[in-house]
């Protein structure tokens, strides 16, 4: 009986103690935002990852905001996180990148990324990284040979659709984006290889946002398994081209003559951590995007028209209506820069962005302390009625007459500050290239799916199925 005694009292102790150094951590010399930690260890997780099915503010974050505000703490993963929702707050912590507060993920991202990624980088290494990134998608190098190319895909793999008659659009645009990118980082063709990359980063994605629990079975284990195989195959493919002499003009060509210098940066770790997290980046949310795309214009007939209309416009100021798009074509395309800028704000693929401070920083009257984790929810933002009239409408003509190039304080779809995406010019190309073929050389109809779960990412479970042919 005693020792139940004794160990009922020390387990209680250990509560207490994990209770009160939640509530008062250490460093922290002022008042923290209001909310809840939840239960120790894992805190308020579950109800984190909470799956929902709506174009809506989470329902995490909205009970949150009417309880506590607009800043408020809670503890996801193990870790000690103050959620903010407020405008200002969010633009000072994005200008404070590098002196109050450092980009950050929790800690089970990292692990999935690798303590190698970009995603852990700051300073000079992030900008050596994002600089040789641009070599790849920058604007003179997108004006030039990556439109035609891009173009060249599209039009392939539209045309190869268009003889199946029937397509799951989050497949195909995933498959389409993914196998350009492996080519043009690594060479890589998956009809040629014998481990299939592809099959990786599908597994690697069912579990990219999910509880982290590393267990068989659980979709957090297949995840990791998943990015262990697919490290593997890229890995395989670095060692093979280290012994080659002869280039292939990809990207990898560049990161091989980066990590050969005596005064590196660059070290072949770091290089297959990096072109893993560019062919997540660049297929998966894009195709994610063009889906929610099609859907919309499929839903809204009169955007659809307007789109039609500007698209023929293009055609008939050619000299051949069967040429590709030109640079300066793709920069006339007002009206679907706004379609696309209004999709990515409805979308709201990314469910947070987070930071870490760096030492006890004071905002709004309350303390944020060192070592904890800021997330920045950008769906706050996007779906805020006293931002956007009818937040929840989709409607293009909201942003006419707006810059539909660059981030603010209430859009936020790639990102803010320093760290905005890098690759956000070419996922805008891919998806007016994408738009201008279909539309003008294509019909289809919505033959299935379309429905939405956020977990929190962004999930199609039963996909989006058109039937397509040519006109």
């Amino acid at each position: 009986m005693w020792v139940f005694v004794v160990c009922l009292t020390a387990l209680l102790v250990k509560l207490g103690h994990w209770i009160y150094t939640q509530t008062n951590p250490k460093s922290c010399n002022g008042k923290l935002p209001p909310g809840s930690m939840g239960f120790p260890i894992i805190g308020e997780t579950i109800e984190f990852f909470s799956p929902y099915s709506l174009h809506d503010i989470p329902p995490f974050v909205r009970k949150r905001m009417a309880r506590y505000g607009s800043l408020f703490r809670t503890n996801i993963v193990g870790q000690n996180v103050v959620v903010s929702t407020d405008p200002e707050v969010n633009h000072f912590i994005f200008q404070q990148e590098g002196t109050s507060f450092l980009i950050s993920y929790t800690q089970s991202f990292i692990d999935i990324f690798g303590q190698q990624s970009m995603f852990s980088r700051h300073g000079m290494a992030h900008k050596y990284l994002r600089n040789l990134i641009l070599q790849l998608v920058g604007p003179e190098n997108l004006k030039g040979k990556l439109m035609y190319e891009i173009n060249e895909a599209t039009r392939r793999h539209l045309h190869s659709w268009a003889r199946h008659g029937t397509v799951d659009i989050k497949e195909v645009t995933s498959d389409m984006i993914f196998k350009y990118f492996a080519k043009k980082l690594i060479s890589y063709d998956e009809s040629k290889a014998s481990r299939k990359l592809r099959e990786n980063y599908k597994a690697f994605m069912d579990g990219l946002i999910s509880f982290p629990l590393n267990i068989p079975g659980t979709a957090y284990h297949a995840c990791l398994q998943g990015r262990k195989n697919a490290t593997k195959v890229i890995k395989d493919i670095f060692d093979e081209r280290k012994k080659s002499t002869i280039p292939h003009q990809d990207f990898l060509d560049l990161l091989l003559e980066e990590v050969r210098k005596e005064e590196k940066i660059l070290n072949e770790a770091i290089a297959v951590d990096l072109v893993f997290m560019l062919l997540f980046a660049t297929h998966e949310t894009t195709s994610s995007a063009m889906t929610l795309l099609i859907k919309f214009i499929s839903d809204h007939p009169e955007v659809l028209a307007e789109l039609v209309k500007e698209h023929e416009t293009i055609l008939r100021s050619r000299d051949n209506e069967d040429g590709e798009i030109t640079w300066q074509e793709y920069k006339s395309m007002t009206f679907t820069q706004m379609v696309i800028n209004e999709t990515v704000r409805l979308a709201n693929i990314v469910p947070g962005i987070f930071r870490k401070a760096l030492k006890d920083v004071e905002v709004k009257g309350y303390a944020i302390p060192a070592g904890w984790t800021v997330m920045v929810v950008p769906s706050v933002l996007h779906l805020s009625p006293t931002e956007y009239d009818d937040p929840l409408a989709f409607n293009p003509r909201r942003w006419e007459g707006k810059d539909l190039h660059a981030g603010s304080k209430t859009f936020m779809a790639f990102g803010g500050g320093v760290r905005l995406c890098v690759g956000a010019d070419i996922a805008k190309l891919l998806m007016a290239s994408f738009l201008h073929y279909l539309i003008t050389k294509y019909r289809w109809t919505v033959t299935k799916g379309g429905d939405i779960i956020r977990k929190p990412g962004l999930v199609f479970p039963n996909g989006l199925h058109i039937k397509i042919s040519k006109k």
